[in-house]
């Protein structure tokens, strides 16, 4: 992970993370686009993207791993170098 986007953690900073992790913010937007968390408007958030903007990447990484394992978010470690969380 670069220091860019280590500059992008904490809450209400989704786009601007995306953006740094891609390194582009029009491809950024166009991927919450698809993913349904920003409306075609470009600038507005869905429900969802609001959800997700108001969490941390760690949240959001935590929220990842619980959604495709099915282990408690509490039970999770956030590892900031590789954006994941683990048992």
């Amino acid at each position: 992970m670069t220091q860019e986007t280590q500059k992008f953690m904490g809450k209400h900073q989704l786009i601007d993370r995306l953006a740094a992790q891609v390194g582009n913010r029009d491809v950024a937007i166009r991927l919450l686009q698809q993913r349904g968390h920003l409306m075609a408007d470009g600038t507005t958030l869905t429900p969802e993207g609001r959800k997700r903007d108001g969490m941390t990447a760690e949240e959001r990484a935590k929220d990842r791993a619980s959604k495709s394992t099915g282990v408690p978010t509490s039970k999770l470690t956030y590892n900031p170098k590789t954006n994941t969380a683990r048992r």
